[in-house]
């Protein structure tokens, strides 16, 4: 009798500490890609607050349909300017910082098979602004809490597979302010790109070849059969010509690096 008393306090104790697991599992709907996106375009606006992060005065906004309620992030960003000062004696001609380029990355990330990288976005009106709402992610931490704590990845082949993804991503969209507080990690240690209110800038040329050193046989293969047409389709809304122009004359030069690394190194060293 001891001993059952025992076993059941065990499992007991199991389902204690285990509860808070299931219940977070259990607030985070599991909706398909679409239906994440009739979320973010037709729930209401329940409450919101500032976030601490960034430079673009996002709000985290709670949303509800009636059935699910769930966190959104909003970012209404869109300033043009010719000529602007960034601090440390850097300029910019033609200085971009758009909630547009958020919803170009997101349908360029589609269309080189990088979605599942990225949260769902959709282009909704809040706050009687315009701006690029998207699913807020079930994160642990982003990259500099990870290098800061030298929190060790589980996966390191899986982890840099993903690295790599991202760091060609880049270069796709050449994002002037990229930093490592934009890449989320989840508890299973998927990675995701977030905020890119300034990338699509008009360079022809590569931000930084050297970030370029693999790639996967799928997104190589996407890169080479990215159409122009298409990208234009998808991204016309949120992207000029000559922005268009540059993202397919740096596919063009992404392709044709690792094409070189190949020739030289071997197609085992370069794509996985």
């Amino acid at each position: 009798m001891k001993r059952l008393n025992a076993l059941a306090a065990n499992f007991l104790l199991i389902a204690v500490l285990a509860a808070p697991l299931v219940s977070r599992a259990q607030e985070e709907p599991q909706l398909t890609v679409e239906q994440q996106k009739e979320f973010l375009l037709n729930a209401k606006l329940i409450k919101y607050k500032e976030t601490s992060k960034g430079i673009t005065a996002p709000k985290r906004c709670t949303m509800s349909d009636g059935r699910i309620t769930h966190d959104a992030h909003f970012q209404s960003i869109n300033e043009r300017k010719p000529f602007k000062e960034l601090g440390a004696g850097k300029t910019e001609i033609n200085f971009v910082d758009s909630y547009l380029y958020n919803l170009a990355a997101y349908e360029l990330a589609q269309l080189v098979g990088l979605a599942d990288m990225m949260p769902v976005t959709v282009e909704r009106k809040l706050f009687g602004q315009t701006g690029a709402l998207a699913w807020w992610l079930p994160v642990q931490m982003d990259e500099v809490q990870r290098t800061q704590k030298k929190i060790a990845v589980p996966d390191p082949n899986a982890w840099n597979a993903q690295m790599h993804k991202l760091r060609v991503f880049g270069q796709l969209v050449y994002d002037s302010d990229r930093n490592l507080g934009n890449v989320l990690i989840d508890k299973d240690w998927q990675i995701y790109m977030i905020d890119f209110t300034r990338a699509f800038r008009l360079y022809h040329d590569l931000q930084n070849r050297k970030d370029l050193v693999k790639c996967s046989r799928e997104l190589l293969d996407k890169l080479r059969k990215l159409d122009e047409a298409e990208l234009t389709a998808r991204t016309k809304k949120y992207l000029t010509r000559p922005e268009i122009q540059g993202v397919m004359a740096r596919r063009d030069k992404i392709v044709a690096h690792f094409e070189k690394l190949i020739a030289e190194k071997g197609e085992a060293q370069v794509l996985y």
